[in-house]
């Protein structure tokens, strides 16, 4: 799974053209968001994603791979325990949001660094 990212400076307005152009190329959204004028969206095929809102003059948009983490949501200071094991391994998150399965989408530096800490802590 990959997060696109791209500006979206019209709000509701951006997100209704970046849905369309995408619902309009079959790319489905399995997560995302926007904040401060930034979508991200958790999307499988990318590279359709980017052609088709690339051919409507969006963008510019960025592809990530994204790490995909389940998290114990019933359980107090998960998130903070998930956090700490990434900073502890130097791994830095340029952004974080659900799916539609409830897990962590996060987008970081290191997509193999994130995946050996995450292993490494739900393992202790």
């Amino acid at each position: 799974m990959f997060d696109i990212e791209l500006p979206a400076p019209d709000g509701a307005r951006s997100l209704a053209h970046i849905g369309t152009l995408l619902g309009e190329a079959g790319v489905g959204l399995e997560g995302g968001g926007m904040w401060a004028g930034v979508a991200h969206y958790l999307v499988a095929d990318a590279q359709l994603a980017m052609v088709a809102l690339a051919e409507a003059g969006m963008g510019p948009v960025v592809a990530r791979e994204a790490v995909l983490a389940e998290l114990d949501a019933d359980m107090p200071g998960a998130l903070g325990r998930m956090m700490t094991a990434l900073a502890e391994a130097d791994v830095v998150l340029l952004a974080q949001y659900s799916d539609h399965d409830n897990r962590k989408v996060l987008v970081v530096d290191d997509v193999e660094a994130a995946r050996a800490a995450l292993g490494r802590a739900h393992a202790a």
